[in-house]
């Protein structure tokens, strides 16, 4: 039988307090002396840190001894109200009336409205082999979009995998409101690494804009005018150089290809992380490298309902969903070290 325990605020202080603990999982209420809240879910591989008042976003994946998040300038979460103000997780929720970087006629922030949101209500759910965090939010605004929010995260008896999942229901009793998601996942930069998918090589694409916040060198103009000429998919990582600033991937539609899209980085002498997601739910997915003193990261797989190019260009795709009034649209994404 499921069991609930329902988590306020308060429960949350800066001396760590187990609050369950079963002969799988352990759960740990804490705080940063940053006032950020944390929620340390273990079992018998490791361990995630979810921060459940600040998007829901997972802070650090740590399974196998081996930290899955990226480098940063963060050795801690921080509080804030846009995400490059804690810049240094392993998972957020970009979204979700828009998502991405906005171009100049995009009026949104970076990644959306969601990713510093506080949740109304987190949850604990478990049963024998497996425990759910859970955490709801409900957005209304006057003369604007009304919607609610369910983010899951599963973790599962000895398993290395979490399942992270976004509900969102639009409440409005007329209007159809926007939708645009990414599942951002920011995995470690691991030099020898190499990135696989089930899908055609060709489904992935250089991007040829440049975002605001890429300031491109002379050597990375170069090295862009050689991948758009060879068509290579950079598979990898054998030299960070290349990737300052950023070079980014994105894919065509990739429902034509597989019903489930799995993506993979095996790292030298190590493990092998995994991505998978419906390619209904999640039609597209981005790769994004970047490496230098501050930051590194490997993005093997971003999925995404669009590309994240911001509300508008998803708007001329034709990506952007339209969620009709009291519909629900669910999304899930299966990741971490492969069984």
């Amino acid at each position: 039988m499921t069991q609930r325990i329902n988590l306020p605020e308060k429960l949350f202080d800066k001396t760590p307090y187990n609050i369950y603990q079963d002969e799988h999982f352990t759960v740990t209420t804490m705080q940063y002396d940053t006032g950020v809240a944390g929620l340390k879910i273990s079992n018998s591989r490791g361990y995630i840190v979810l921060l459940p008042f600040q998007g829901f976003m997972i802070w650090d994946a740590v399974f196998d001894q081996l930290s899955l998040k990226m480098t940063s300038v963060f050795d801690k979460p921080y509080l804030g109200t846009q995400v490059t103000d804690t810049y240094g997780m392993f998972q957020f929720t970009s979204g979700v009336l828009a998502s991405g970087t906005p171009s100049e006629t995009d009026q949104h922030p970076l990644h959306g409205e969601y990713p510093m949101t506080k949740l109304d209500h987190i949850y604990l759910e478990f049963d024998q082999d497996n425990i759910i965090i859970g955490g709801e939010y409900e957005y209304v605004k006057g003369f604007g979009y009304h919607y609610r929010t369910h983010n899951t995260v599963i973790m599962h008896a000895a398993s290395a995998l979490i399942d992270i999942g976004l509900k969102v229901t639009n409440l409005s009793n007329y209007q159809t409101m926007p939708l645009q998601y990414l599942n951002h996942l920011n995995y470690c930069y691991v030099n020898g690494a190499t990135m696989s998918a089930n899908v055609p090589e060709n489904a992935l694409k250089l991007r040829r804009s440049i975002p605001a916040h890429v300031k491109p060198t002379a050597n990375w103009r170069a090295f862009n005018r050689e991948l758009q000429a060879s068509g290579e998919v950079i598979e990898v990582l054998d030299d960070g150089s290349r990737f300052d600033p950023e070079i980014v991937y994105m894919s065509t539609d990739l429902r034509p290809f597989v019903d489930r899209a799995v993506f993979k980085m095996s790292l030298p002498d190590g493990p092998t992380c995994v991505t998978a997601f419906s390619t209904k739910e999640l039609p597209f997915v981005t790769r994004w490298l970047l490496h230098n003193p501050d930051q590194q990261v490997a993005a093997f797989a971003i999925p995404g309902t669009s590309h994240p190019d911001g509300h508008n260009a998803a708007s001329q795709a034709g990506t952007l969903i339209h969620l009709a009034p009291g519909k629900t649209q669910s999304f899930t994404v299966t990741t971490g070290i492969g069984e």
